[in-house]
């Protein structure tokens, strides 16, 4: 992969938009593999290893929210939902499932790669200086996406690890769930509160408190990582 960015896998059984989507992405320096349908995605998502995903919900044999399913299962790499599908709902469960973005066809395809490079980006771990937290028990580190928990490595998807980062960058401040929505899902997202409580869950799941330090419900209110 000399002289490329970084690899992607493009899954949707139309292959205009396949061809399309390469083209524009091979053409901005990323290394392309493309996958017609869900058993095929898993096949070569586990032999190419790709830094990114961009994952069509409609698929034949295994559908897209059961690959991201299958994804989230072992591995962290940013995912990013396509489909033809406008419904809320269905964005709000690709989302809450760990998907990065979500993006409704017809889409312009230079839009794609501008979404690609924003993941990209925030997923890069080439941190560059940028702070890494510390607390007994835990240790969170931004520039390699890194979570050790009690001595052990922590696997979680984008969206969780940002949430946490977030929280624990701000200690003892409260956020809203509105809030958190809009700093760490950013723009155009379509979700509720529900998103922001699902993720609070998982992370509840996975890291259980240290010594000084807890995720804690503020009623009526939102979230805060407390630190005493």
């Amino acid at each position: 992969m000399e002289g490329k960015i970084g690899k992607i896998l493009i899954v949707d059984d139309d292959e205009n938009i396949s061809e399309v989507l390469k083209m524009y992405l091979q053409s901005s320096g990323y290394d392309i593999r493309v996958a017609a349908d869900g058993k095929m995605a898993q096949e070569v998502f586990v032999d190419y290893k790709p830094d990114l995903v961009l994952l069509d919900i409609m698929l034949p044999y295994i559908d897209g929210v059961d690959v991201l399913k299958w994804i989230r299962k072992d591995y962290d790499t940013p995912v990013i939902m396509l489909t033809a599908k406008g419904d809320t709902f269905d964005k709000v469960l690709g989302l809450e499932l760990g998907a990065d973005d979500y993006m409704v066809k017809p889409f312009e395809p230079k839009e794609v790669v501008a979404r690609v490079k924003a993941v990209m980006r925030r997923f890069n771990t080439d941190g560059g200086g940028k702070e890494v937290l510390n607390f007994p028990e835990l240790n969170v580190d931004v520039n390699s996406y890194n979570v050790v928990y009690k001595g052990q490595d922590v696997k979680m998807p984008p969206k969780e690890f940002e949430l946490l980062y977030h929280l624990a960058s701000n200690k003892n401040r409260v956020f809203t769930r509105e809030q958190l929505l809009c700093e760490v899902w950013g723009y155009d997202y379509p979700g509720d509160s529900r998103t922001v409580d699902v993720h609070i869950k998982r992370l509840r799941e996975k890291l259980h408190g240290g010594p000084n330090w807890q995720l804690e419900t503020v009623w009526g209110v939102g979230y805060k990582f407390e630190v005493k």
